[in-house]
């Protein structure tokens, strides 16, 4: 049985919760697998105080990048 490692990597860092759940669903749809992580602390308190972190796998960071870049969300 060969087991492989991932590493998540932060991506982008949102202060706009909108954005960071946008961002992500272009990448979902692209069928590269993120996650938010503090999307739900954002919600309950500031976003200034808690960002939202866009990750991706670091094999996938590469192309996430040029995805986001290449849309205006």
């Amino acid at each position: 049985m060969e087991t492989t490692t991932t590493t998540l990597v932060v991506l982008e860092v949102y202060d706009n919760p909108t954005q960071a759940e946008i961002a992500k669903s272009i990448l979902d749809s692209a069928g590269i697998f993120c996650v938010l992580n503090g999307d739900n602390m954002a919600t309950i308190y500031s976003p200034i105080a808690f960002p939202v972190r866009l990750m991706v796998r670091d094999v996938d960071a590469e192309e996430a990048k040029t995805l986001l870049a290449n849309d205006n969300y």
